[in-house]
């Protein structure tokens, strides 16, 4: 794949937008009161903004244009940010409700653990609640996320795709189960996922939508240098 003007237009635009929150400490402090008094908010801005780069970086390597025929950079900047809030959600409740029902299963300081420093108790409860998490919400999630790209594409990524409605059993019977099923759940679960996500659950609760928005890129990132190979 040739570097092209494309990837140092799209090099720059992250530059600009990323890199003054490191060098000036206001802006960031800024950020930081934001991020705490709201964080849905936040959530859907960094995932609406980072997963969407994310699949435009895939897009660049797999197809070779950032926004192939179809793509829909504004739709999906708007799926991701909703799908951003729900993940969100989900970090809040499994995080709360996983220790709580490991001290129901006997695990008396499960709670205490994972509120402290770093042990390996801290560690086994943020492992646990990483496979509860993707083992009970992220399935749900990965299809309603495929559902919705099939939408977009099916609307070539017009904003009539925001406002039509989604013929649900129709594209639910387009998805690619084979693959759905034998990688994204059997492989990309347990094999990313669990051990990325039990990293995420070790950070500050404010830092965990932002880590989880960059291992999104990371991961599709990954898919398409993977895809290309094969």
């Amino acid at each position: 794949m040739r570097l092209n003007r494309y990837d140092l237009l799209f090099a720059a635009v992250l530059l600009l937008v990323f890199l003054p929150f490191f060098l000036i400490r206001p802006l960031y402090e800024v950020y930081e009161t934001f991020n705490s008094a709201h964080g849905m908010v936040m959530s859907f801005i960094k995932f609406a903004l980072l997963s969407t780069l994310g699949e435009m970086l895939g897009a660049r390597i797999s197809r070779g244009r950032y926004c192939p025929e179809g793509f829909g950079v504004v739709p999906k900047m708007i799926v991701w940010g909703i799908l951003g809030m729900g993940i969100n959600m989900a970090m809040i409740i499994f995080s709360n409700g996983v220790p709580v029902f490991l001290e129901y299963m006997g695990y008396s300081d499960a709670g205490a653990d994972f509120a402290g420093g770093l042990t390996w108790g801290k560690v086994l409860v943020a492992f646990c609640i990483s496979v509860a998490m993707n083992s009970i919400f992220a399935p749900v999630f990965m299809t309603l996320h495929k559902i919705t790209d099939i939408h977009i594409a099916d609307n070539k990524g017009s904003l009539k795709a925001l406002i039509r409605p989604i013929p649900m059993a129709a594209v639910f019977s387009r998805i690619d189960w084979k693959a759905q099923w034998g990688f994204v759940f059997k492989k990309t679960i347990p094999l990313f996922w669990f051990p990325a996500h039990t990293v995420t659950f070790l950070l500050p609760a404010g830092a965990r939508p932002l880590f989880a928005a960059l291992l999104g890129v990371v991961l599709g990132v990954l898919l398409a240098v993977a895809g290309r190979k094969k």
